[in-house]
Order: structure tokens, then C-alpha cells, then sequence
């Protein structure tokens, strides 16, 4: 489903700009970057990260409030989570979920900055195959879904996917203040809700092709739920590896250390 009026916006026409987007992403992030930062220092950029991050925490509340709510898309409407009409039925609805959608592709566009702040920062551990994996993925995803399927369904993702980024985002902007960093201790709940929107969007996306007036194409639906399963599989080791066996060994390193400081029993002559 079309509208030809998508075809207008910024980095819509073509497929082209995006593939050229994401191949100049993708060399600098994994050759150009680290070649060029590989006999230089670090770049701090605290100031600019902080500004950065306060603007995606701005854009994420206007999609998630904005979007959701004024536009007629709130998630706990009548059209909310399982609906049995089509929110495609108008022009006016045809324009605010396209418009939606657009709004939300833009934020995937402008967040391929987070791996070039890695980059620059020399912060190479965080390069991962999940972060440029998810990443790339999602404004590809966004893109075709705007471009050829227009729909609630990716509406809710992106509603729901913001309201995370708010808390994300929130936390990155604080993370630049060495101060406040003891405050910080909420890190690992991020991941947990990340795993549980996933988790929602299978739901909603297994629901919405039997309950709902516009149920998505078989197509969309497989790669909507096959994508989710392997993040929640990916965001899941993140998880582990970064929390639980980071928590076993300070527990391991604890107990040895009680063990190295309790006193003995000597016996002085």
C-alpha cells in the first residue's frame, strides 16, 4: 500500500541514498574509523554527546506523545492494541500513520551516530554485531515498511520502541556526568525492557493477523517475528554476558577476598 506522496520525502524516492547511507556507514564504522583513530587519542566529546543525546530524548518523547496520542494512534485506544478496523480507511488516518512512520525512520537515520561517537571515542568494545546488526536493520525495516507497507502494525513498534529510547537516551545523557554516574545502577533494566518490547511486538504481530481489520502481509508479519526472536536471542547473551556473569564474578571476587583478609590462628611463643 503506497501513497505516492511518500515518494516526495527526503530519502524516499529510492532506495539509492540509503544503500549509499549504509555502505559509507558500515566502512567507517569497520575500516575507515579505526584505521583513521588508530594513532590518535580517544576524542572526548562530552558536550557535543550530552546535546545529542538531550535531542534524541526530545524526538523520542515527540514521537511516542505526539504520534501515539494527538495523532489518533494512542496505544490503549480502541485502536490500540488489537484493532478490528482499518486505521488506512481515510486520507487524514492514511497521512498520520504514514507521517508516523516517517517521523520514526528519520530517528533510525540520525541514530547510526551512536557507532560513529564509539568510534571516535575508541569505545571499539561496543562495536558489536548486535548494536550495527540492529541498527542498520531497523531503518532498512522502516523504510521498506513505509515505502510498500504502510501499516498500524509497524506504528505500534515504533510508538512502543520510542517510549525505550526515551528511558535509553535519558540514561546516555546523565552517563556524560562522572558525578552522577553512582546514580546510575539502572543500566541493565534498559536491556530487560528491550527484551520485553520485543516480546510485545511478537505478541501484537501474532495478534494482529487474526484480530485485526488490516493484518499485515505474511511477508511483513515473518519478518516482523523473525527479527524479534533473534534480538530477544541477542539482546538475551547481551544480557547475560554483561550482568550475570559480570554479578557471579564480583560475588566469586567477594568471597575470595574474605577469604584472603580472615584472620588465622597463630600461635606466638
Amino acid at each position: 500500500m503506497s501513497m505516492d506522496y511518500v515518494d516526495h520525502w527526503f530519502l524516499m524516492k529510492s532506495p539509492l541514498p540509503l544503500i549509499l547511507l549504509t555502505a559509507s556507514y558500515l566502512i567507517f564504522v569497520l575500516k575507515l574509523g579505526p584505521k583513521y583513530m588508530e594513532t590518535r587519542k580517544p576524542f572526548k566529546l562530552t558536550t557535543f554527546i550530552t546535546v545529542y543525546n538531550i535531542l534524541q530524548v526530545t524526538y523520542s518523547c515527540a514521537l511516542f506523545f505526539i504520534v501515539s496520542i494527538c495523532k489518533g494512534l494512542n496505544l490503549i485506544s480502541t485502536y490500540g492494541l488489537l484493532s478490528s478496523s482499518c486505521l488506512m480507511e481515510t486520507e487524514d488516518s492514511k497521512w498520520n500513520v504514514t507521517a508516523g512512520i516517517y517521523y520514526y525512520f528519520f530517528a533510525k537515520v540520525t541514530e547510526l551516530m551512536d557507532t560513529i561517537f564509539f568510534v571516535l571515542r575508541k569505545k571499539y568494545n561496543q562495536v558489536t554485531f548486535l548494536h550495527i546488526y540492529h541498527h542498520s536493520l531497523m531503518m532498512w525495516a522502516t523504510w521498506i515498511s513505509l515505502k510498500y507497507e504502510p501499516s498500524y502494525g509497524t506504528v505500534f513498534l515504533g510508538t512502543l520502541n520510542s517510549f525505550v529510547h526515551i528511558i535509553m537516551y535519558t540514561y546516555y545523557a546523565l552517563s556524560a556526568f562522572p558525578n552522577l554516574t553512582k546514580y546510575l545502577w539502572w543500566k541493565k533494566y534498559i536491556t530487560m525492557m528491550q527484551l520485553i518490547q520485543f516480546m510485545c511486538i511478537i505478541v501484537h504481530a501474532a495478534a494482529s493477523q487474526f484480530h485485526s481489520g488490516c493484518p499485515p502481509s505474511y511477508t511483513l508479519l515473518m519478518t516482523i517475528m523473525l527479527n524479534a526472536v533473534l534480538f530477544i536471542y541477542l539482546f538475551g547473551q547481551f544480557y547475560v554476558k554483561s550482568y550475570r556473569n559480570t554479578q557471579e564474578l564480583k560475588e566469586k571476587k567477594t568471597t575470595s577476598e574474605k577469604c584472603i583478609k580472615r584472620p588465622t590462628d597463630v600461635k606466638v611463643d
